[in-house]
C-alpha cells in the first residue's frame, strides 16, 4: 500500500514539475500577468536574466527524474528550494494563489520521508571520509 502511494505522489510531483518545467521553455501555458507586488518580483527575476531559464531547467529535470524514478532523493533535494520559494511568495505576495504550492509541497515532504534513509547521512552531525575514516581533517 504504502509503496502504491510513494509511487503516485512522485507521478503527481514528477508530472507537475515537467509541465511547469516545460512550460518556462514552451511557453504552452500563460499564467496570469501579475500585477503590484508580484509584477515588481517578476521583472526583477526576469532581469536577471539567468534565473528563470535556471529554475525551468532544474524543474524540467526534476521531473524527468521523478518520473522515471532516478535519483529521487537527488531530485527532492534539488526541488526543495524551488517549492519554499513557491510556499513564501504565496504566503507573503499572492495568498489566493497557494493551493497547488502547497499540495506539490506536501508531496515533496511526504516523498522526502519515504526516502529518508537517503538522507540520513546528510543529518550526521559527525560525518566520516567513505573512503578512509582515519585522515579527517579536525579529528
Amino acid at each position: 500500500m504504502k509503496s502504491i502511494s510513494v509511487c503516485i505522489a512522485r507521478i503527481l510531483l514528477g508530472a507537475a514539475f515537467l509541465f511547469f518545467g516545460l512550460n518556462g521553455f514552451l511557453h504552452f501555458f500563460t499564467p496570469p500577468a501579475p500585477t503590484g507586488v508580484a509584477l515588481t518580483v517578476f521583472s526583477g527575476l526576469t532581469a536577471a536574466g539567468y534565473l528563470f531559464p535556471m529554475m525551468s531547467g532544474f524543474m524540467t529535470l526534476c521531473g524527468v527524474l521523478l518520473l522515471i524514478g532516478r535519483f529521487v532523493p537527488l531530485a527532492l533535494t534539488l526541488m526543495a528550494p524551488i517549492l519554499i520559494n513557491i510556499i513564501g511568495y504565496h504566503l507573503v505576495i499572492d495568498p489566493g494563489g497557494i493551493g497547488i504550492g502547497a499540495f506539490l509541497t506536501v508531496l515533496e515532504v511526504f516523498l522526502a520521508w519515504s526516502y529518508r534513509a537517503a538522507f540520513m547521512s546528510l543529518l550526521a552531525m559527525k560525518p566520516t571520509l567513505p573512503v578512509d575514516n582515519s585522515t579527517t581533517c579536525c579529528g
